[in-house]
């Protein structure tokens, strides 16, 4: 099972900002990941919320239940520290994935918590990043697997 974690916001991808996040909604997203995984032969998982607390508590509840988490945690990536240490204290592979180049926008979102974190972080990929992310985390689950 892989967990699809979508932060604050997300859920307005496709209309919000499109010059910034495109034209495609979280819904064809999660779609487009979600035929990744099947073809990985992975069941997937989709939470968005528009709170830190919410992704925390998916976290804690994938935990000995998901093998992966691919989370884009938006504008919480750059202070969430309480989604940092649910994520450290997870145990399975972790994929961050931002839609946008955060290296080319405003300075505050330069710096991501999350990073430190996870196994791979994916930036600016558009309408390949959930897809992308899933792909990375089923090689990287691979790679554990025969380690």
């Amino acid at each position: 099972m892989i967990l699809i974690l979508s932060g604050p916001n997300l859920n307005l991808l496709g209309a919000r900002e499109p010059d910034v996040y495109g034209a495609m909604s979280l819904d064809e997203h999660v779609a487009a990941a979600t035929v990744v995984a099947k073809e990985a032969g992975h069941d997937v998982e989709h939470v968005q919320a528009n709170d830190e607390g919410t992704l925390v508590d998916a976290v804690q509840g994938a935990r000995g239940r998901v093998d992966a988490i691919v989370v884009n945690p938006g504008a919480v990536s750059h202070y969430g520290w309480s989604l940092h240490d649910a994520l450290a204290a997870f145990g399975g592979v972790v994929v961050e994935v931002h839609v946008s180049n955060t290296a080319r926008r405003e300075r505050w979102r330069h710096t991501s918590v999350v990073s430190p974190v996870a196994d791979a972080t994916l930036t600016g990929l558009g309408p390949h990043a959930y897809a992308m992310g899933v792909e990375a985390a089923v090689r990287l689950l691979r790679d554990r697997a025969r380690s």
